[in-house]
């Protein structure tokens, strides 16, 4: 993307692999979208990193123009506020991925185009539009919504600028004026006035890749809810043996941000295969092989993955997570958040919701054999 170049172009920031995807899934269903850029801003974990390459490459491959940008760590930031600050400042649209991070909101505050489109950044999406239609600061569903100390302070004026940019309205509103659009695969309940939601249908998955092989076998998808803090780490991994168990489970298709020691310990004591996929789950399932069930704690595929495997058979089903599951530091709106996304799963896409057993174990089974170690 050359500055010269910029000006009536949409710019998309993204951060994350299924951000991207999203942003291809968005330019396909309103049609070709052109100039059209991407400015990959990676993280700094690997595996993120190595399936944002993947995903680079097949954006390239339709067209895009994709600016892979280093933005972490010493001058980083500083030089990629520097470097994009004027190619935001001239396009026309911009397209985000994430409007709780702080790096994107930090960008937002060169940004005068009056049309942003927010692309689905997973479940959050839905914790997004509901704190812009309550009026409330953007914080994640996972964290305890408190200030975040002096950084949180000092940061404030950014995030309230960002959230005024991101609240559709006209300048005589006293809003930002700007067009907000949310492309998701998420429900959204009540949306603020003004505020354009369209469904993503995955029609760019789908167009692209499969239809998959099918097995008669169950596939378990995991969770960074560990990772994250939100669920405990021996009730998890009970969890997943008691499913394996009872719904004969093969494959495990571990999140990108599971840690390996985790996932070597769930393979020794289960014998399920460990999947690292290098793409996001919604295409390294179309593509195949995949198994006749797909089960998954509430997390943003048990959306996503009826869309993107529609008319395959194959079957979607959701475990609840047990109260007793989640850590005492996790925050109070955990339990309802994962609730409501199970539940909205089950109403909107058919999914099946499973027995809440599993969730009853109490630790790791000390009696479970071991496995040879997984490669993870």
């Amino acid at each position: 993307m050359t500055e010269d170049g910029a000006g009536g172009a949409t710019v998309a920031l993204v951060e994350s692999p299924v951000q991207l995807l999203n942003v291809l899934e968005w330019a396909y269903q309103g049609g070709t979208v052109i100039p059209l850029t991407v400015v990959v801003l990676p993280p700094t974990e690997p595996l993120s990193r190595g399936q944002l390459r993947r995903m680079a490459e097949l954006a390239r491959d339709d067209g895009l123009e994709v600016r892979w940008q280093e933005a972490r760590g010493g001058a980083g930031p500083l030089r990629t506020l520097t470097g994009l600050a004027r190619p935001l400042r001239r396009a026309r649209r911009v397209v985000l991925g994430d409007p709780f991070s702080r790096y994107v909101q930090t960008l937002l505050t060169v940004v005068k185009a009056r049309e942003v489109v927010v692309v689905d950044d997973g479940t959050a999406t839905m914790e997004f539009t509901a704190q812009l239609a309550r009026g409330e600061r953007f914080v994640r569903w996972h964290r305890s919504g408190h200030g975040g100390g002096a950084r949180g302070m000092l940061f404030a004026p950014v995030a309230r600028r960002a959230r005024r940019r991101l609240t559709p309205g006209t300048a005589a509103d006293g809003a930002s004026g700007t067009r907000v659009e949310v492309f998701t695969s998420m429900p959204v309940e009540d949306p603020p006035p003004g505020l354009k939601v369209t469904a993503n249908e995955f029609a760019w998955t789908r167009s692209r890749f499969g239809p998959p092989s099918v097995g008669t076998a169950t596939d378990l998808v995991g969770t960074s809810l560990v990772e994250t803090g939100v669920v405990d780490h021996e009730r998890y991994l009970a969890a997943v043996e008691s499913l394996t168990r009872t719904y004969g489970a093969t494959r495990y298709f571990a999140h990108r941000r599971e840690q390996a020691d985790k996932l070597r310990e769930l393979h020794e004591h289960t014998g399920l295969e460990i999947v690292r996929p290098d793409l996001p789950l919604e295409i390294i399932a179309r593509r195949g092989p995949i198994g006749r069930t797909i089960v998954s704690f509430p997390s943003t595929v048990v959306h996503t993955l009826p869309l993107a495997l529609a008319g395959t058979g194959v079957k979607v089903a959701v475990c609840e997570v047990d109260p007793g599951w989640l850590t005492d530091t996790a925050s109070p709106r955990a339990q309802g958040f994962l609730s409501s996304v199970a539940g909205a799963a089950r109403e909107r896409r058919g999914v099946d919701g499973l027995p809440v057993g599993p969730a009853t174990a109490t630790g790791w089974s000390s009696g479970a054999g071991a496995a040879p170690a997984a490669s993870v």
